[in-house]
């Protein structure tokens, strides 16, 4: 298990879309990181496929042909295939590891005949439950997630993602309520201490199938923030607060890479410029393509330093028709064709800081994500490289400062209620125990009785 203690990247200027300080390269040939980006297509079966193993081996089969396809027809180099959450509908592991094959098996087919590069990632749904008495580790679901990463990496997956959900409970109680508190110890202790679980046994499967180790995120968590926060007039969640949320759920994030995980990273890990800031691993993001899936308030930010670029969509079949994939391929295979023109015209560095600027100022969250500001988290986070409590509170400090110092400069304005909650975080924060001990204990006799999901036992407390 390596803790980072200290940055990969000596500045933030070295972090640049297409290129990672260690790219990783799959079994059939495609690289990340390694000077290029390539586009993503993330797609799941539509509504009534799993009525049957042989429906659903149909359906993703199909969705990957009509992907490849267009791919071919409007000339992408590369792309990558995310066959996501089959798990979740099925709760069969076998239906995983027979939709991995057949994917493989037809995007083998394109690769030899027309040159293409193709990757195929597989993530498994976390589907365990927290609910006291179910055994987060023990349960069923868990064998069940286990089985369907071992499928997939036996069938044919280039790349293993998953999106864990450990902490989520005690979390979600403190993004409804503001509570920084219960974010700290949610994602930044349980998630964690999860984090660490899941990854060294997904690790070990990696290995033992030569498949690419991607990553997590903290997507169940920090991007409930992001969603509750909503656009520029809502007020589910405070959007100061989703950014402390945010670089919070970098630190958990971390653990995935500290665990074995090489990237890319998770796309829907809005967290993952920082998390490459301080490891050099190439990371995918999802923004101005991943509209049909929900709106953010970064989309051109995120894809500063990216090497991946992705749709995060998910294909219904009877509501958007049988073009979803090859659309939403189109898109981000052109996305990307900009940001390699830019690499090979010389003016990615232009381009990087045109996305980042473009959103930069637009809210507190995507202030945090930018390149330079990432950088500042990932520094504060290595600071503590071996505790995930002291490096959750520093990184969520560290937020707070870069936005207070955009605030003062006038480049940003708050409202009264951002800036009251800002400051009620960043006051709680800076109170909180310096013995991580200390303060787990507190949470627990607190949260066991606010959180009827919360069972430390799950996290072996």
């Amino acid at each position: 298990m390596k803790r980072y203690t200290k940055m990969e990247y000596d500045s933030p200027e070295e972090m640049l879309f297409g290129h990672a300080k260690y790219p990783v390269k799959g079994k059939r040939g495609i690289e990340f990181g390694a000077g290029h980006v390539v586009p993503i297509i993330k797609v799941a079966p539509g509504e009534g496929t799993e009525n049957s193993k042989e429906t659903m081996v149909s359906e993703c089969s199909n969705i990957a042909r009509s992907a490849a396809a267009r791919a071919v027809n409007v000339g992408l180099p590369s792309f990558m295939i995310e066959q996501e959450h089959i798990s979740q509908q099925t709760n069969n592991p076998d239906w995983t590891g027979a939709c991995t094959a057949g994917q493989a098996e037809i995007l083998e087919k394109y690769q030899e005949e027309y040159g293409i590069k193709i990757a195929l990632q597989a993530t498994p749904a976390d589907i365990r439950d927290e609910e006291k008495g179910s055994g987060f580790r023990t349960s069923d679901q868990y064998q069940k997630v286990i089985e369907s990463i071992e499928q997939s990496a036996e069938n044919g997956a280039d790349v293993i993602g998953i999106e864990t959900t450990g902490g989520k409970s005690v979390s979600d109680y403190g993004i409804s309520r503001g509570d920084i508190k219960a974010i700290i110890f949610g994602i930044g202790v349980l998630g964690s201490i999860d984090m660490e679980y899941m990854w060294t046994e997904i690790s070990s499967i990696c290995k033992k199938h030569n498949v690419i180790c991607g990553g997590d995120t903290n997507c169940s968590q920090s991007n409930t923030a992001m969603f509750l926060a909503g656009g520029l007039t809502d007020k589910d969640c405070s959007h100061t607060f989703a950014a402390i949320t945010r670089a919070v759920g970098a630190a958990n994030s971390l653990v995935a890479v500290e665990a074995g995980a090489t990237g890319p990273l998770k796309d829907c890990g809005y967290e993952n410029p920082i998390v490459k800031a301080i490891s050099g691993v190439p990371i995918s993001t999802e923004g101005k393509n991943a509209v049909c899936a929900h709106s953010d308030l970064m989309g051109n930010l995120i894809a500063g330093v990216t090497d991946a670029w992705s749709n995060e969509s998910v294909y219904h079949r009877e509501e958007m028709g049988g073009t979803t994939p090859q659309v939403w391929l189109q898109a981000t295979g052109y996305e990307a064709a900009l940001m390699n023109t830019a690499i090979e015209a010389g003016e990615a560095e232009t381009l990087r800081d045109l996305y980042t600027l473009t959103d930069k100022y637009r809210d507190p969250q995507a202030l945090v994500l930018a390149y330079d500001n990432a950088y500042r988290i990932g520094q504060a986070i290595v600071e503590y490289g071996d505790d995930p409590y002291k490096r959750s509170i520093a990184a969520a400090l560290e937020a707070g400062k870069i936005i207070n110092e955009a605030v003062d400069s006038k480049k940003m304005y708050l409202t009264r209620f951002e800036r009251d909650t800002l400051d009620s975080a960043i006051n709680t924060l800076e109170k909180l125990p310096d013995d991580s001990d200390k303060f787990i204990k507190q949470c627990i006799r607190r949260y066991k009785r606010k959180v009827p999901d919360f069972d430390p036992k799950n996290y072996e407390l």
